[in-house]
């Protein structure tokens, strides 16, 4: 590799200039200001300058760094990238200017990313982040901290991926490329999401629509939509989920129905429908319940007809979600298998579990969360790996709460669901995903609770682990297992042993916020119930804040409706 460090910036185009100079300079503005349909048609229209590219032609690296770019923004596919990369040999990179280099290394990163080997693409970013000064070349760092903060983002290391979505944003930015850094914006808000920074997450991903509203990025404002959904999903808004991953499938579609992102709001779809069906069981299983215990007046015909119908149209309902979730998941499950997309296929196995557990097809469900395990382990993938062994922990409690049998090893099921809710847990400690932790130390507690165990106070440790890294906001399926799970530590241990405990000191390694915040979701929704459930009466009688009781009475499932009681 030459030591010379001469930037080779693109000219704009004048009449003495080389066709991949000219080439690269109209691609390039097109590609900062987003004006994504006119550089496809131009891509297309010269496919002949990619044709007949020489590594060793002047330009030629910067050619092929720019279609990576394109590739990246929804052009073509990263086969393109990796066919021109074979023109690049090794024993021509050494008679390159440095700043060609680079380029190369960029397209490898970007091919790497494709491929999910991200600890690949970090390799070859942090060398153009290391020699990038040394090639004079500022626009070139920023997008190399920009793709580091999405390899990190896949990673869940969402600290560093932070840090450099910023960096990336804010050299974009002086260069007066606003497009560009709003952008790395739709980024920069998701990682504020998943740190539980709601409110600046939602005011940077407005700002970053904003101004890409007026632009063509179709693939940038589907994952704008993409990401409304994910937040209204977590607090618990289904439709108003639903409709924004519709927008986002729109808008995917306006550029490519086979993108990935296409597929993944395929899933996010498939996911809140289940949420919904799930919702609709527990009616059927209340009202179930209200029939054994003689809730409807014995000598009222009409009302048990009633009841009875409605408790068919729910089963009705609920496998109907059921299937509408199935057929958007083998939809998106096809365009990962196109794309050979590890993750997304993954996904796909371990929501397809889940419904295959919902509907009481507890082996094909464990089927599927063994395959989506080894896709995890192919590529190091944490966040697959726990998901899936989360799903294992549940199919083995849903066995044993079907009574299936153990043949010669009794408390197999058991020992089994706590095998894997355990290396649940130690592998979502590998990412920075404080919900795919919390979920694990959820269901960790779940099947301490079992009887095979009866370990209350791990249990209990494990819901104070889960609490605390939720947010008041986070009201998802997770929150609804957490709170059966606290409902269990009681049922167990009884409110009685739990002032006893404390009155001697026995604390576990709980400290006295968390205590005084567990003693509050004790004894706020008895004195609730004692108080007619009026919220105003609550508060007046313990001197405490109205919002105070509702947050808490909203945490531990006995309001549903955030507006009133």
């Amino acid at each position: 590799m030459s030591t010379s460090t001469e930037p080779r910036r693109t000219a704009r185009a004048s009449g003495h200039e080389s066709a991949p100079a000219v080439f690269v300079q109209r691609l390039h503005d097109d590609l900062v200001y987003r004006r994504v349909a006119s550089g496809i048609e131009y891509l297309d229209a010269h496919r002949d300058v990619l044709e007949r590219l020489d590594g060793a032609s002047p330009g030629a690296a910067a050619c092929l760094s720019m279609l990576a770019r394109w590739v990246d923004t929804g052009y073509g596919s990263p086969e393109q990238v990796r066919a021109l990369l074979e023109r690049f040999p090794a024993s021509l990179r050494p008679k390159l200017p440095l700043w060609d280099y680079l380029q190369i290394r960029l397209a490898e990163a970007f091919v790497a990313m494709s491929d999910e080997k991200q600890d690949e693409a970090v390799k070859h970013l942090d060398f153009i982040l290391a020699a990038g000064d040394g090639a004079g070349d500022r626009e070139l760092l920023a997008l190399a901290y920009f793709w580091k903060g999405r390899s990190r983002r896949y990673q869940a290391d969402y600290d560093e991926a932070l840090e450099c979505t910023i960096r990336g944003r804010e050299l974009a930015a002086e260069f007066g490329y606003t497009a560009t850094a709003a952008v790395m914006r739709t980024l920069e808000s998701w990682l504020y999401f998943q740190k539980g920074k709601y409110k600046e997450s939602m005011r940077t991903l407005e700002e970053a629509e904003a101004v890409l509203i007026k632009t063509d990025d179709y693939i940038t404002l589907g994952n704008i939509q993409s990401a409304y959904g994910r937040m209204a999903r977590r607090e618990g808004r289904h439709d108003a989920a639903l409709e924004h991953f519709n927008r986002a499938i729109e808008w995917y579609r306006r550029r490519d129905a086979q993108h990935r992102n296409y597929a993944r709001s395929l899933a996010n779809i498939a996911t809140v429908k289940r949420m919904i069906a799930l919702q609709i069981r527990r009616r059927v299983d209340a009202a179930v319940t209200r029939r054994r215990e003689g809730g409807v007046r014995r000598n009222s015909v009409a009302a048990q007809t009633e009841e009875v119908v409605t408790e068919a149209n729910y089963r009705r309902r609920f496998e109907e979600l059921r299937q509408e979730s199935l057929a958007h998941l083998a939809e998106a499950a096809e365009i990962y298998r196109h794309l050979r997309h590890h993750r997304g296929t993954g996904m796909t196995h371990i929501d397809r579990g889940g419904l295959f557990l919902d509907g009481g097809e507890l082996d094909q469900a464990g089927l599927e969360a063994t395959a989506a395990f080894e896709l995890g382990q192919e590529r190091q993938d944490y966040i697959l790996m726990a998901r899936a062994r989360i799903l294992q922990c549940m199919a083995e409690h849903a066995k044993l709460e079907e009574g299936i049998e153990e043949g010669s090893h009794p408390g197999r099921h058991a020992q089994l669901a706590r095998e894997y809710a355990r290396e649940a847990v130690e592998l979502a400690k590998h990412t920075q995903n404080r919900w795919l932790l919390a979920r694990a130390h959820t269901w960790e507690g779940l099947t301490l609770c079992l009887p095979f165990f009866q370990a209350r106070e791990a249990a209990s440790q494990s819901a104070s682990l889960a609490s605390a890294l939720l947010k008041p906001d986070d009201y998802d399926y997770l929150w609804d297992e957490l709170q059966t799970l606290k409902a269990k530590l009681l049922v167990t241990g009884g409110l009685d042993a739990t002032l006893r405990a404390w009155s001697q000191g026995e604390v576990g390694d709980k400290t006295f916020r968390q205590i005084a915040d567990e003693f509050a979701e004790l004894i706020i929704p008895k004195v609730w119930q004692r108080e007619d459930r009026k919220i105003a009466r609550v508060a007046s009688r313990l001197s405490i804040s109205p919002k105070k009781v509702r947050r808490i009475l909203h945490k531990v499932g006995l309001l549903k409706d955030r507006a009133g009681e």
